[in-house]
């Protein structure tokens, strides 16, 4: 590992700060194997659009990258940048009206490739943000969620390059949001129980074939699936 840097924060709650605590962490190099834990409420993994005391990184560099996450309670945050190849991220959530948002390679530095996410959420009006590659550099990628609770939002990208995608959701008045393009095709599979879920499901790789799964299970909502492989603009 060529550099790492890593500040936690222990800040009392004044006027000034919201948060409980925070961490920064800038690391580049390879190899790297990350285990953050916070308990409580209002705490801080950043990173992008950071607040509290002007929090900035989690930027992450390097290849074979092993991040472990691990928030339990309320109105916590998970924001920054991972860039690499073979990335395995492991993040749990547990509470109500978290918030997630993570890019994986926005600038195609690595590619993203052979990457390994899993992300399991327990709790409610929780708000998650992920985007993946850039121009169908996912390749092989595996996604699974596990989601708990009841008026959660999953919005998430993926740039196909034969990427694997599957969310498992348990709750009421979940919306999930799903775009993924590219040029090699990917797999999604959707497996849902309860009411009032709202689907926004598009797949447009360029000339070749996506795959989609639907099992839910449930009363009222809206569901709307775009499968489109020719370059034109279509929708619900």
């Amino acid at each position: 590992m060529k550099k790492l840097k890593l500040l936690i924060a222990m800040l009392i709650v004044s006027p000034l700060y919201a948060a409980d605590n925070e961490i920064y962490i800038d690391q580049s190099g390879s190899t790297a194997n990350i285990d953050l834990e916070q308990l409580g409420n209002s705490n801080i993994i950043g990173g992008l659009n950071s607040v509290a005391g002007t929090l900035t990184a989690l930027d992450l560099d390097g290849l074979n990258l092993t991040l472990d996450i691990n928030q339990i309670g309320n109105t916590n945050k998970f924001l920054g940048d991972i860039y690499g190849d073979s990335v395995t991220g492991l993040f749990e959530f547990d509470g109500d009206t978290n918030t997630f948002t993570i890019q994986a390679d926005p600038t195609n530095t690595y590619g993203i490739d052979s990457s390994d996410y899993n992300v399991d959420v327990t709790g409610n009006s929780n708000t998650f943000t992920l985007d993946t590659g850039t121009t169908a550099l996912a390749g092989t990628l595996d996604l699974d969620w596990i989601i708990n609770g009841d008026g959660n939002n999953f919005d998430f990208d993926i740039n196909y390059d034969g990427a694997t995608n599957y969310v498992d959701v348990d709750g009421d008045s979940n919306t999930v949001n799903f775009t993924g393009s590219g040029y090699a095709g990917g797999y999604f599979y959707l497996d849902q129980t309860g009411n009032s879920r709202t689907f926004n499901i598009t797949q447009s790789s360029t000339l070749v074939a996506d795959w989609l799964y639907i099992n839910s299970n449930g009363s009222s909502g809206t569901i709307c699936v775009v499968q489109n492989d020719g370059g034109t603009s279509t929708s619900c």
